[in-house]
């Protein structure tokens, strides 16, 4: 099952980009799977402009993000698994939405198991050859 959470990056990129805004990703780039340049690294966080005019071979998968874009100069592949994206927004007016830093499945709700059946009162019949 496709994560909610793609839908919701997938909804806020295509939002910005058809609003003419520019989208950008927070990424924790500590986590595991990520490959950005550690230079633009500030605080454990890194802010990505993924317009289609600043990235090259952008794709959103259920794995993640991963395109490839110049950092001061130099060209680099950057893979964010969608664990590690913190939050999507448009840089005009810094609308889109953020997510909790801990990605924690919520819990399955089991549903009760059906009651017993109730004993049967009264006369039972038996067949007698």
């Amino acid at each position: 099952m496709t994560p909610l959470k793609l839908y919701l990056l997938r909804a806020v990129y295509d939002w910005a980009v058809a609003g003419g805004f520019t989208p950008h990703l927070i990424v924790a780039a500590g986590l595991p799977g990520v490959q950005v340049p550690s230079a633009a690294v500030q605080d454990g966080k890194i802010v990505l402009n993924v317009s289609p005019r600043a990235v090259q071979g952008f794709e959103m998968t259920d794995d993640g993000v991963r395109f490839s874009a110049r950092f001061g100069g130099t060209p680099h592949v950057v893979v964010c698994p969608l664990s590690a994206v913190r939050a999507v927004y448009a840089r005009e007016n810094g609308q889109g939405v953020a997510f909790p830093d801990s990605e924690e499945t919520p819990p399955t709700v089991t549903p009760p198991a059906p009651p017993a059946p109730a004993p049967r009162k009264g006369p039972v019949l038996k067949r007698i050859k």
